[in-house]
């Protein structure tokens, strides 16, 4: 067995036998034309061509995809006619007296250039974009079908990349996953493929060296594993996962659209724990009630540079806009101890989990705070939004992240940029102090989210990262629930909400005893909603 690893882009698991892709196009010809004139014909008579094919696969995506993820194709006919890509191509014709293959080719690959070397990563995909409507350019002219496939029963597909007309076309076929050697996963093929359910693992390196056609192969598109000729344990491990995942999708059968509700008429608020807003299609699809967790350390993880005040904005705003009205909730920047982010420079520690991290870095290093304070409040205007501030440990804390808060606030108004004025601030209870404390800090804030991950190992005194001690660490130790019982009466003494960010709170076994504690919610990964909501309705 060898195992590969990649980047898994769409949600779920696939095993089958192992076919490669072939995407080659003839050669692109270059010859000199005797009438140029007569050449940009040929070029507009393939382009109408193309264009019915665009609108052809707009169609047919309406009715697989939705109308939402279709407007990939409509983008595609309006790049089609756009002046600057058409009157390059015409242009070349025209001055070198070349065919419209070679005008095409040269154009395609400047304008590619155009997008790759951009820096923000939503732009780089749209190079592929191009190469998809030059694809079909090329195709139209030679008059020969793009897609060879060249297997029978239900495969795995492996390819260096796919454009967003290639996994609309392969996806009517026996296709039961994708993986590729190049991508992103803000491609248009990343979520075509999430769109229809398809798991997909991209930036598999050098993938197409170490295949050949027929291998069994297992793909994980959660984790971005990849199982060459699997052993019969993994297989088995796997197999199990996919009879898991059918198990879910009949509790979206059952239970999308339910409310959170016991049997005697208690409800809790079930949210989503995210990562970014690549993560919205399973909060969406989960019927999550709000996104309780917006992890927004992966957004600079995700970058060799500290990502500008525009980029988070954007990634804010989009999850902000798209849970229509629910709450989002994002935590300020929490890196330190095992999230280590280089263009941050922190410097190495001894005791990293007991050193510079969560807010400490974020008082420390203010000028990147006020960075994200701001784009966080651009984004606030466009919906329902909360600021959560990470590992607390005193008011004192509290106060000066107030005060870098209240700066960022005067700046926007005096810029006249709109933000909800009345935007909520919460904190993290994260270790014993704050816990000890709670009702001191409830006074501070408008909310608490219990980190029971953290929790649990500073109360303990056990690095969850130490493999040598897992063997000790007991998140259901009596300490930690009376540390959780005391925060959660702390916060309504004080008239504020509690919840639980943490793993425990995705256990639906402990759900009873958060309920009789008076958690008002649970925040969660997308796929742990639905069992929670099962459970949570057969209370009594």
């Amino acid at each position: 067995m060898l195992l590969l690893k990649g980047k898994g882009v769409s949600a779920g698991i696939a095993i089958g036998q192992l076919a490669i892709y072939n995407q080659s196009l003839n050669s692109i010809p270059h010859y000199i034309v005797a009438n140029p004139e007569e050449e940009i014909q040929r070029f507009q008579k393939a382009q109408q061509a193309a264009l019915e094919n665009f609108q052809q696969l707009y169609t047919t995506a309406i009715k697989e995809v939705s109308e939402e993820n279709a407007n990939i194709f409509e983008v595609h006919q309006m790049m089609l006619e756009d002046c600057d890509y058409v009157e390059a191509i015409e242009s070349i014709i025209r001055l070198q007296k070349v065919n419209a293959e070679f005008a095409i080719n040269i154009t395609a690959k400047k304008f590619a250039k155009i997008f790759t070397d951009m820096e923000d990563e939503y732009m780089k995909a749209r190079a592929s974009d191009i190469h998809d409507i030059s694809n079909s350019l090329l195709a139209c002219l030679d008059g020969k079908k793009t897609i060879q496939l060249s297997f029978n029963g239900p495969s795995v597909l492996a390819a260096t990349d796919l454009t967003p007309s290639e996994t609309m076309h392969l996806a009517k076929g026996k296709i039961l996953g994708f993986i590729t050697e190049h991508g992103s996963a803000n491609s248009h093929s990343a979520i075509l493929a999430r769109a229809l359910g398809i798991p997909a693992v991209i930036g598999v390196r050098k993938l197409l060296s170490k295949i050949s056609a027929n291998m069994t192969v297992v793909i994980d598109g959660f984790t971005g594993d990849i199982y060459l000729n699997p052993d019969e344990k993994t297989l088995a491990n796997m197999t199990q996962k996919i009879e898991t995942l059918k198990y879910h999708q009949t509790l979206l059968k059952e239970l999308k659209g339910q409310p959170n509700i016991t049997m005697s008429g208690k409800e809790i608020k079930l949210a989503a724990n995210i990562s970014g807003p690549q993560d919205l299609a399973a909060v969406l699809e989960n019927d999550a009630d709000g996104i309780g967790l917006f992890r927004s350390e992966f957004l600079y993880l995700e970058n060799k540079k500290i990502p500008t005040e525009d980029e988070q904005f954007t990634a804010y705003k989009t999850v902000i806009e798209t849970m229509a009205g629910k709450q989002v909730i994002i935590r300020t920047l929490d890196v330190g101890a095992d999230k280590n982010i280089p263009c941050l420079k922190l410097l190495p520690e001894d005791n990293p989990a007991m050193g510079f991290r969560g807010i400490r870095v974020c008082l420390m290093q203010p000028e990147i705070f006020k960075i994200q304070l701001h784009a966080i409040l651009r984004a606030s205007a466009f919906g329902n939004t909360a600021i959560m501030l990470p590992f607390i440990t005193s008011v004192d804390e509290i106060h000066a992240a107030k005060i870098i808060l209240e700066e960022v606030k005067t700046s926007l108004r005096q810029d006249n940029i709109p933000f909800d004025e009345n935007i909520k601030l919460g904190i993290m209870i994260e270790t014993p102090a704050a816990a000890l404390i709670s009702d001191d800090l409830a006074k501070e804030v408008d909310f608490f989210s219990i980190g029971t991950n953290d929790l649990t190992q500073y109360t303990l005194a056990i690095d969850r990262q130490n493999q040598n001690l897992s063997s000790f660490f007991n998140p259901h130790h009596k300490a930690i629930f009376k540390l959780i019982a005391q925060t959660i009466e702390s916060a309504h003494k004080n008239g504020i909400l509690v919840g639980i960010c943490g793993e425990l709170g995705g256990d639906p076994d402990l759900i009873k005893i958060f309920l009789d504690l008076g958690v008002d919610e649970l925040s969660v990964s997308p796929p742990a909603i639905l069992p929670l909501r099962k459970k949570l309705r057969s209370l009594e």
